[in-house]
């Protein structure tokens, strides 16, 4: 995240987790869920269930992909990040050790009581931190969810007023976690490229060594308004890709915005869900496609995910690149990324706005 994006703040309201504990306690008890987290009707949607394999996202073989002679997978890939924006990546190589410690710790980071949390909660000049980020009015809904957000790459980056104490290994689960996962995204911008007949090194030159922030989302049960509350409204993510990593996958939530329609994303155990950002639809002048997605809510279970961002260089101008035109119509105005950045966190989130506004009309 850009320097001057991640010194804007969001204003902070009352914590969910707590909130849901009071509202759960009965679904006729006094307590109810109060209207600004009522955003959602359930009457206007049309959602594909997750479990039908022809209307799920596409599944990318990594080891598969290594192989010089997986024509057919490169394909997939390609079609993959055309058509959808999403992907399911299995068989990627992460060590289950490194993935098993940091699940135990962002676990048990949430069982803590509500005040060991907030030692480390968002401040007024930061994004960073135990809280909820793109609150930007008093009246504007909420979502059902509270977040823990760290920048973990360059490491003198890092700004240890919001990294958790507690459990101990807590900040070195996070390290070696991001750490393996950020040579995972860049032998993957490789793959990606290659995919579309660009120089395999063109992407992977603009994120090596660049920011990676951390995001963890913890989604409570709403028993009784499920139906009517987001966990995170839809939009798009301002960096160039991300990787999530849902801890529970037997309980769904997140939902993926193709053709009008919300599809249900049914997450594979021990499988990467990879999105591409705002960034790769911009350079790659949209042969990829950054695509709304959103969080829906159980009524009896949580949910927690991981994701982590991968950003290009704060400095850059954000444009299609040649190697991607190939006498194509350029369909995107250049823009500075800080500027971008800065636009996309001081605002609510808005679907593709934020990516749209720079779309030339043709």
């Amino acid at each position: 995240m850009a320097e001057q994006a991640r010194a804007v703040g969001s204003l902070p309201v009352a914590n969910v987790q707590a909130l849901a504990e009071a509202c759960n306690a009965g679904v006729d008890g006094d307590q109810q869920v109060p209207e600004r987290y009522l955003s959602k009707d359930p009457s206007t949607d049309e959602v594909v269930a997750g479990d039908d394999s022809a209307c799920a996202i596409p599944v990318i073989d990594l080891h598969m992909l290594q192989d010089p002679q997986a024509s057919e997978e490169c394909a997939k890939l390609a079609s993959a990040c055309l058509n959808w924006g999403f992907f399911q990546l299995i068989n990627h190589g992460l060590p289950e050790e490194v993935i098993g410690n940091l699940v135990n710790d962002v676990v048990e980071f949430f069982k803590q009581p509500l005040e060991d949390k907030k030692e480390c909660a968002q401040q007024a000049d930061s994004l960073e931190g135990y809280g909820q980020a793109f609150v930007v009015s008093e009246d504007q809904k909420l979502d059902w969810a509270d977040m823990l957000y760290l920048q973990v790459h360059p490491s003198e980056s890092k700004d240890p007023r919001f990294w958790p104490t507690r459990p101990a290994s807590f900040r070195h689960s996070v390290d070696v976690y991001s750490s393996e996962a950020r040579e995972l995204a860049y032998r993957l911008l490789e793959f990606m490229a290659k995919a579309v007949g660009a120089d395999p090194m063109s992407l992977r030159g603009m994120f090596e060594g660049q920011t990676q922030g951390i995001r963890v989302n913890y989604y409570p049960p709403c028993r009784q308004a499920a139906d009517r509350v987001l966990g995170l409204t839809a939009h798009t993510d301002a960096c160039g890709l991300t990787l999530l990593l849902q801890m529970n996958h037997d309980v769904q939530g997140l939902q993926v915005k193709k053709d009008g329609k919300w599809f249900a994303v049914q997450a594979l155990e021990g499988a990467f869900i990879v999105n591409v950002g705002d960034v790769l639809e911009i350079i790659s002048n949209g042969k990829f496609r950054s695509v709304e997605h959103r969080a829906v809510i159980h009524p009896a279970k949580e949910r927690i995910s991981v994701a982590l961002f991968h950003y290009p260089c704060q400095n850059m101008v954000v444009g299609p690149l040649p190697e991607f035109m190939k006498g194509d119509k350029v369909l995107y105005n250049s823009t500075n990324y800080q500027d971008f950045l800065k636009q996309y966190f001081t605002a609510k989130l808005d679907g593709r706005k934020h990516l749209q506004r720079l779309k030339l009309e043709q």
